[in-house]
């Protein structure tokens, strides 16, 4: 593995330290941009910076090669498993995932049965969660595909890294990261039935907002809300400012399936747009991510991801999931039962780093309470062995720090699959913690993609 220490003189490495821990230049014109996320906690919405550390993440060109040709092959399975549990059902009735399994998890919509999105594609964006262990292999944590969030981040961030030290990247073969709002718009309109393309975001609320409006404006799609789209005649229309009305091929809706139609889905909703899953089942509209990915990134569904692979590809898995047990199965709860302090215990229905426990932290009470409920609601939670992965180093107060980080990595399915060569590393700012998540006080980098 390539080190920040590796490709950056020791001149280099203290005055970029000079410049990150005197002037916080890069934060502050990150604070400028507003670049921050909101999270709602006790009913209170709060917003704040998500802090960004200058060090890069390097990974190596015949690494990354090797990870490329894994994520392609995972998001690709992915999706002929959705395109199939919304349509023949094959791997159900070939009793390669338990037909309850599937239709007991919250992420399967009986509303998406039967239609068939524009092109096939399901996932359009995927945002799959890896980590690397100390003996340098990687691991796939989490698959997701219904609204990954956070490429804005390291594109802005490369950006104004560029502006406050111009010569941070001379000489050093970084790939470019600035074309994934090309590769994201390639995406869009590949999909696209004719008409523009809309990016549907809930509102200056949302913890995401800031990304929603930073891709508009990179990749030229219109920014809307749901009161400025309507369905009229089976289409669907924007309306801007003056009224005029224009047709829209493709919506990237960045709202959960549950608030995107009160006609289909949740009746309360007032950020959707209504009969718009009328005139997708129809055809008229592309939406991306497609409604019903929920099924495929369920926590649970992950521990069969590798035999998707096998099933619908005929080929062994390139990435592999991190060791996971299922106490859904006898000899898995017998497993989780027995070997309790060593494994990490995750609810397959919460996410941002929430209803994840580590056994080895709990006292008598606890474990002993949450294996009662194990065995009472075993669909509700996988466990996994606790992978001991890489520390990068952060800077703080002038000092190099060990934390440990994740990548997120962006696979986009246009008329091909394509793996963005860049990411989003988050990293955690507790010493003693491995949830790197933004909503738990994560912070993040950049991710530096060797070109040679």
């Amino acid at each position: 593995m390539t080190t920040y220490a590796d490709i950056f003189s020791k001149k280099e490495r203290v005055e970029d330290m000079e410049i990150y821990a005197g002037s916080g230049a890069v934060n502050e014109q990150l604070a400028r941009y507003g670049v921050k996320f909101g999270i709602y906690k006790n009913n209170e919405f709060k917003e704040q910076l998500f802090p960004f550390d200058m060090i890069p993440r390097i990974i190596d060109k015949d690494e990354f090669t090797y990870l490329e040709k894994g994520l392609k092959q995972r998001v690709v399975a992915l999706n002929c498993f959705i395109n199939d549990i919304y349509g023949d059902k094959h791997i159900v009735r070939d009793g390669i995932i338990p037909e309850e399994f599937i239709y007991a998890g919250s992420g399967y919509l009986p509303q998406c049965d039967g239609i068939k999105p524009p092109k096939g594609i399901y996932a359009h964006i995927a945002g799959i969660d890896l980590v690397q262990a100390k003996d340098g292999d990687w691991y796939v944590l989490e698959d997701n595909l219904r609204i990954p969030s956070g490429a804005s981040y390291p594109m802005i961030a490369r950006m104004i890294s560029r502006r406050s030290s111009p010569d941070l990247f001379t000489g050093k073969h970084v790939e470019d990261n600035r074309n994934y709002a090309a590769m994201l718009r390639r995406t869009m309109d590949h999909v696209n039935v004719g008409g523009h393309t809309v990016i549907l975001t809930p509102g200056r609320y949302n913890a995401a907002y800031f990304e929603h409006s930073y891709l508009a404006e990179k990749t030229g799609a219109h920014l809307a809300s749901g009161h400025e789209l309507i369905v009229e005649n089976d289409h669907l229309y924007f309306i801007d400012y003056s009224g005029r009305k224009e047709r829209v091929g493709a919506v990237y809706r960045r709202i959960s399936d549950e608030y995107l139609d009160p006609m289909t889905f949740r009746k309360d909703s007032v950020i959707g747009i209504p009969h718009i899953f009328d005139i997708y089942r129809k055809g008229n509209v592309a939406l991306i991510n497609a409604p019903g990915n929920g099924v495929a990134d369920d926590k649970g569904i992950y521990y069969f991801v590798p035999k998707m692979v096998k099933y619908y590809l005929g080929e062994e898995p390139i990435l592999q999931n991190a060791p996971t047990y299922l106490p859904y199965y006898k000899e898995d709860m017998k497993y989780v039962l027995e070997n309790f302090d060593k494994l990490v215990l995750k609810d397959v229905a919460e996410a941002g780093g929430y209803g994840v426990v580590f056994g080895s932290k709990m006292s008598s009470e606890e474990k002993v309470n949450f294996k009662e409920m194990l065995k009472s609601e075993p669909r509700r939670f996988i466990a996994q062995e606790v992978i001991d992965f890489l520390d990068i180093d952060i800077m703080e107060k002038c000092e190099l720090l060990p934390r440990k980080a994740d990548l997120r990595a962006f696979v986009l399915m246009g008329d091909e699959p394509m793996v963005w060569k860049s990411g989003l590393t988050r990293f955690s700012r507790n010493p003693d913690s491995f949830i790197v998540n933004s909503s738990q006080g994560g912070g993040f980098k950049d991710t530096w993609v060797l070109s040679q």
